[in-house]
């Protein structure tokens, strides 16, 4: 059978047009696709910390970009001439749902190491990249999305609501990744700091992974509620006077979720003789936290860094989501439901009142 390309095919984008200015929304035909794309329908789209942060002006992106990366969509179109798998070498057809990397290495690029595919030389990022006459089907908030070559995507059962499948292209995936820059979690006492979508997911993958204790710390105590839901055995509020005794146990790893340098440097400061301090919320510019070199020697701590993630990352974030999004829930970490016409609303909505999550459902 034929997958026959769909005719005159129209479809809304919503625009951001720079922080302070007002989201356009447009309507265009979805044409130009390459034999080696896959034409997406856009199904769900989530608020992730950088779209928020791009919307504020603390992260900068392209003059015009169609937000929204964590995605989740159904087949729509391929090229019937070549078999399409996804990652795990499932056949996908037609009418399948799916979810997919954050990023694309462009054909003929060479990552720099094997599990490094997302640092590779001129990386395609959706949800980020500039949108333009023939390529504006590029991010979550739009009716479709056009998959570039070489996109890593997984067929995903229709049972994991479309609010969680979302969020495993950025929130998990990232997470799954800073576990695998760990090591062994197995009897081994965690401290995570920053309780947001990243921060409980941690909690509940450290729990799968055996850890003996899970500590979950923040600023806000309307987010800490959600760690005995997801793992942590205790929360604690982020103390004000960090040169004190503080008030949780040393632990074995911390994970730092928030790229504040004054958390970083605490979080160090909580490692016991062998820790492991991985760091995966700095992803904007910071002042330099102030590290005490003695102590990393003396105390043989060690300090890892880990941005986006791998394939693997991502197939396992996929999987743990599929078996444990019905023990931890998941869903109600989606906080408010928008459609795409109210994005504006969206995102004041999320700035005000900052949820773990603000949803965008795509009819």
């Amino acid at each position: 059978m034929s997958n026959k390309f769909p005719k005159f095919l129209q479809g809304k984008a919503i625009l951001f047009k720079g922080p302070g200015k007002p989201f356009e929304a447009v309507n265009r035909e979805v044409s130009c696709i390459s034999l080696k794309e896959v034409l997406v329908k856009n199904l769900y789209t989530t608020l992730c910390g950088s779209d928020i942060h791009t919307y504020c002006g603390h992260r900068a992106e392209a003059e015009q970009v169609v937000l929204g990366h964590e995605i989740v969509g159904e087949v729509l179109w391929f090229d019937d001439e070549q078999e399409l798998k996804d990652l795990n070498g499932q056949l996908i057809q037609i009418g399948d749902r799916i979810v997919w990397s954050v990023f694309a290495v462009p054909e003929g690029v060479e990552a720099p190491r094997a599990d490094m595919p997302q640092k590779s030389e001129q990386l395609f990022k959706y949800g980020h990249a500039l949108a333009t006459e023939l390529d504006i089907f590029n991010g979550g908030m739009a009716d479709y999305c056009i998959l570039k070559p070489n996109t890593a995507f997984l067929k995903i059962l229709t049972d994991v609501p479309l609010k969680v499948a979302a969020t495993i292209s950025c929130a998990h995936s990232t997470v799954m990744g800073a576990l695998r820059v760990a090591g062994d979690l197995m009897e081994k006492r965690i401290l995570i700091v920053g309780a947001g979508l990243l921060g409980i997911s941690c909690a509940a993958m450290c729990r799968e992974a055996g850890a003996k204790w899970i500590g979950l710390v923040d600023n806000d105590l309307s987010r800490l509620h959600w760690g005995p839901k997801f793992g942590a055995d205790e929360t604690y509020l982020f103390p004000e006077d960090t040169s004190a005794i503080l008030p949780w146990p040393e632990v074995d790893i911390v994970f730092d979720m928030t790229g504040s340098p004054k958390a970083m440097k605490t979080g160090i400061d909580s490692l016991a003789p062998g820790g492991c301090a991985v760091w995966i919320g700095a992803v904007s510019p910071v002042d330099a936290v102030p590290v005490d070199a003695q102590k990393i020697v003396r105390k043989l701590l060690t300090i890892k860094g880990l941005h986006n993630y791998n394939y693997q990352d991502f197939a396992n974030a996929t999987a743990f989501i599929v078996k444990e999004h019905t023990k931890y829930p998941f869903s109600e970490l989606i906080e408010k439901e928008y459609q795409l016409d109210d994005v504006e609303e969206a995102f004041q909505f999320a700035v005000e009142n900052k949820p773990v999550r603000v949803g965008i459902q795509i009819n």
